[in-house]
């Protein structure tokens, strides 16, 4: 079932109005100087009840998962599924003037293929969509670059820059790490170190519009809407390194 144009620009206006209000809130928070845990809080319950409300605005008969809300789990029985964090990287928005986190919306279909999707990066003002989808820039001359976490790097990811005599660029959100292989900015994304269906769901349908590789890091395929919704290992990356990549970690 492919995706009503209306949906791409859909998704990449929900994810857009949630990142807008979480920068104003952002702002507005710090100079009221109050703590992480209260802009983490705030963040995430605000941007979700946004995004629900337009959501079931538009899409009234649509199933909805995100991680900020109680799991109904009749959306496995359901044929459109939104998959959606509102706040992805809360210890970077924590964290003025950090611009390493995102906003996911995504949609899937029944077999849980992605067919729609949006990720905001608010703190630099980018909304990045499925249709149109981007096209990610001419590699840059250099060693090849893998992103990873700033705080827990995985061990998977140290080897594949390793092997291949890569460098490594530290970033914050899995949503931010997405996009900047999207945007070209980086080489490839390795994650093995847990993650939930939000985390990867909107990434992964930007990238694959982009004409990006995605799999779990064994090649498998990536499915969604899965009544155990824990998707723990993820690669992005431009095609041209996916197969060596795959060959070294399997």
């Amino acid at each position: 079932m492919p995706a009503d144009p209306r949906d791409h620009a859909e998704a990449a206006r929900i994810a857009d109005a949630a990142g807008e209000l979480l920068v104003a809130l952002r702002a507005r928070l710090s100079d009221e100087r109050v703590d992480a845990a209260t802009l983490k809080d705030e963040g995430d319950r605000r941007a979700n009840d946004l995004i629900l409300a337009l959501l079931a605005e538009v899409y009234p008969d649509d199933a909805v998962l995100s991680e900020e809300a109680k799991d109904d789990k009749a959306r496995l029985e359901a044929d459109r599924i939104w998959i959606v964090d509102p706040l992805d990287g809360t210890r970077e928005f924590s964290e003025p003037p950090r611009v390493d986190w995102a906003v996911h919306v995504a949609l899937v279909d029944r077999a849980g293929t992605p067919l729609a999707g949006a990720v905001a990066l608010p703190g630099r003002a980018l909304v990045l969509g499925t249709d149109p989808p981007v096209v990610p820039a001419e590699r840059q001359p250099g060693p090849p670059r893998v992103v990873v976490s700033r705080t827990r790097p995985p061990a998977e990811a140290l080897a594949v820059a390793e092997a291949l005599n890569g460098e490594l660029v530290e970033m914050g959100s899995a949503g931010a790490k997405a996009m900047a292989v999207v945007l070209g900015e980086v080489d490839v994304y390795v994650h093995s170190g847990g993650q939930y269906e939000w985390d990867s769901c909107a990434p992964v349908a930007v990238a694959r519009a982009a004409g990006l590789h995605t799999s779990r890091i064994d090649g498998s395929p990536l499915v969604y809407n899965q009544d155990d919704v824990y998707l723990p290992d993820l690669l992005i990356c431009r095609p041209e390194y996916a197969q060596p990549v795959l060959d070294l970690l399997n």
